[in-house]
This record gives C-alpha cells, sequence and structure tokens, in this order.
C-alpha cells in the first residue's frame, strides 16, 4: 500500500508539529503549509489525498482556501477535514456547505482522537 498523502494547514506550530510527528509514525507522508496562501500554491503541484485545515490562518483564512480548491477541478474532490477553534453552528455549517467531510474543533478533540479519526478516514477511501 502506498503510504497516503496529507496536507496539514495549520499555523500553530506546537499543535503541527504534534500532529505532523503522530501522523508520520503512522506512516503518513505529510507536507505543512504553515497559511492559507502557501496551502494553495503547495496545491498547485501536491495531490493529497486529504486536506487538514485550520480556518484561522494568516494570509488566507481557511475557507478562502476551501473557496479556491473547489475552483479547481483537479482538485475539487480533495476531502477536507476542519480543525479549528471556530466552534459557532455557522462556521461550522459554512465548512461542510465548502465541502469539508469532518470538522473537529481543537478545545474538544483530543490529538488521539484527532489522529484515530484521520487514520480512519483515510484507511476506509479506496486505493
Amino acid at each position: 500500500m502506498d503510504s497516503k498523502k496529507i496536507l496539514l494547514v495549520e499555523d500553530d506550530p506546537f499543535l503541527s508539529s504534534l500532529l505532523k510527528n503522530r501522523l508520520i509514525k503512522e506512516s503518513v507522508e505529510v507536507t505543512h503549509a504553515h497559511d492559507g496562501q502557501e496551502a494553495l500554491d503547495i496545491l498547485k503541484t501536491y495531490k493529497p489525498d486529504l486536506i487538514l485545515l485550520d480556518l484561522i490562518l494568516p494570509k488566507k483564512s481557511g475557507f478562502e482556501v476551501m473557496e479556491g480548491i473547489k475552483q479547481d477541478p483537479q482538485l475539487q474532490n480533495a476531502p477536507i477535514i476542519i480543525i479549528s477553534n471556530l466552534g459557532q453552528p455557522e462556521d461550522i455549517q459554512k465548512g461542510q456547505q465548502l465541502g469539508a467531510v469532518e470538522y473537529f474543533i481543537k478545545a474538544k478533540t483530543s490529538i488521539d482522537d484527532l489522529v484515530g479519526n484521520i487514520m480512519g478516514f483515510l484507511t476506509a477511501q479506496p486505493q
């Protein structure tokens, strides 16, 4: 089985390094973008199996990144899991409308649960 590829879009250095290390232990290839613009630049050439996306980001918000992804025929089917501190119902709804397959609120989700959910999603995907 080829290793799965994830684009992690997260500006928090602690959380991104923690998540990246945990996913690498699960044999997942992780590419990291620190802001929304960098994420869109990376996605021009990198086709991940999953995008982990924070919403509050420098340069372009997660919502703007999702809008950019939706406009790209190569990317529009890329699954997105949102990890954010924005937990208002309207934020969650907007994320789902823009195509998020899951929405995790950082404060309410342990890193173990998050990694478990990510791995469950990746292993359920067809090759």
